[in-house]
């Protein structure tokens, strides 16, 4: 008993507030923990010590944490969506200002913008080049030419 109230009730209370979390959040983290809270509940009406409960709510949270989660987070597809940025990465632009490696200067032109450039292999790439981007590294995209 703790203060009056029975672990069973405790371990209970726990997962309801982890699971009212996890439903705020949608992170996929304290949901295993209130999985855990519940066997823990399970571990309290059988008699289980304090301490067998808190071992088992550990125990189980962490297994289901390591090993559930990654199957979890790809059948919901909780994947991170991409920003506008993010996508020319991939695309093929054409260079409208030489690639200068020297100075660091150069832009290209993607989907319709125009962005400031470097090359990804050092080398200088001369306007009317055509290019794919391959990262972007703070405001600059990391272009290679396209060789055809």
């Amino acid at each position: 008993m703790f203060q009056g109230i029975s672990y069973a009730v405790l371990w209970l209370v726990v997962a309801i507030v982890l699971g009212a979390v996890e439903a705020v959040t949608l992170g996929l983290v304290t949901l295993w923990f209130a999985l855990g809270a519940i066997l823990a509940m399970l571990a309290a009406l059988a008699g289980f010590s304090f301490l067998s409960q808190i071992i088992a709510f550990i125990v189980s949270s962490a297994i289901l944490l390591y090993f559930t989660r990654p199957i979890a987070r790809n059948y919901l597809k909780l994947k991170s969506e991409r920003t506008n940025a993010d996508r020319v990465i991939g695309e093929t632009g054409v260079v409208i200002e030489k690639i200068d490696v020297t100075n660091g200067s150069g832009q290209v032109k993607v989907l319709g913008q125009v962005w400031s450039a470097r090359s990804v292999d050092s080398q200088d790439i001369p306007v009317d080049t055509k290019i794919q981007v391959k990262e972007i590294s703070g405001v600059k995209l990391l272009v290679k030419r396209i060789d055809e």
